[in-house]
C-alpha cells in the first residue's frame, strides 16, 4: 500500500489497471461519482423516499378530510345560525308590528281618555258658570227687593200720619176679623 500512496502523491494520477487508487481528476470522476452515489441513493433510498411520501401523502388525506369534515360542520353551524337569524328577525318584525299597533291602541285610549276627560271639565265649567249665574241673579234680586221695600217703607213712612196710620191699621185688623169668621 505504501507504493500506491507514493506512487498517488508524486504522479497526481491513478496508476495502471488492476492496481487500485485514487483519481483526482474531477472533471474526469464527478459523472461517476454521481451516478454510483445516485444509484445508491436510489437503490437504498427508494423505500425510505417511499415511505417518506407515502406518510406525507396519507398526512395530506388526513388533513383534507379533517378539513372537509370542519368545512361540513362550518356549514351545518352557518345554515343554523342563518335559521336562528331569520327566527330572531321574524319575532323581531312581530314584536315591531304588535309594538306599534299597541302603541296606537294605547295612543287612541290616551286621547279618549283626554276627550272624556275634557267633557267632564267643559260639564262642571257650565254648572259651575250655571250656578254662578243663578247666584249672582238671586243677589240681585235679593238687592232689588231689599231696595224696593226700604223704598216702599220709606214712601210709607214719609206719606203716612198718625191718624192715616191708625186707620190703616184698623182696617187691616177688620180685614183679619172677617177672615177668622169666613173660616
Amino acid at each position: 500500500m505504501k507504493n500506491i500512496t507514493d506512487s498517488f502523491l508524486s504522479l497526481g494520477y491513478w496508476t495502471s489497471a488492476g492496481s487500485f487508487g485514487f483519481n483526482t481528476d474531477i472533471l474526469a470522476t464527478n459523472p461517476i461519482n454521481l451516478s454510483v452515489v445516485l444509484g445508491v441513493l436510489i437503490f437504498f433510498g427508494k423505500g425510505v423516499l417511499s415511505d417518506l411520501l407515502d406518510n406525507r401523502k396519507q398526512r395530506i388525506l388526513k388533513t383534507l378530510r379533517n378539513s372537509e369534515e370542519l368545512r361540513e360542520g362550518a356549514i351545518q353551524q352557518l345554515e343554523k345560525a342563518r335559521a336562528r337569524l331569520r327566527k330572531v328577525e321574524k319575532e323581531a318584525n312581530e314584536f315591531r308590528v304588535n309594538g306599534y299597533s299597541e302603541i296606537e291602541r294605547d295612543k287612541l285610549n290616551l286621547i279618549n281618555s283626554i276627550y272624556t276627560t275634557l267633557e267632564r271639565f267643559e260639564n262642571n265649567k257650565n254648572q259651575t258658570i250655571r250656578f254662578e249665574e243663578q247666584r249672582a241673579i238671586n243677589q240681585v234680586r235679593q238687592r232689588v227687593f231689599q231696595q224696593a221695600l226700604q223704598g216702599a217703607l220709606g214712601t210709607l213712612n214719609s206719606c203716612l200720619n198718625n191718624e192715616l196710620h191708625l186707620r190703616t191699621i184698623s182696617a187691616n185688623i177688620g180685614m183679619f176679623g172677617a177672615m177668622k169668621e169666613i173660616k
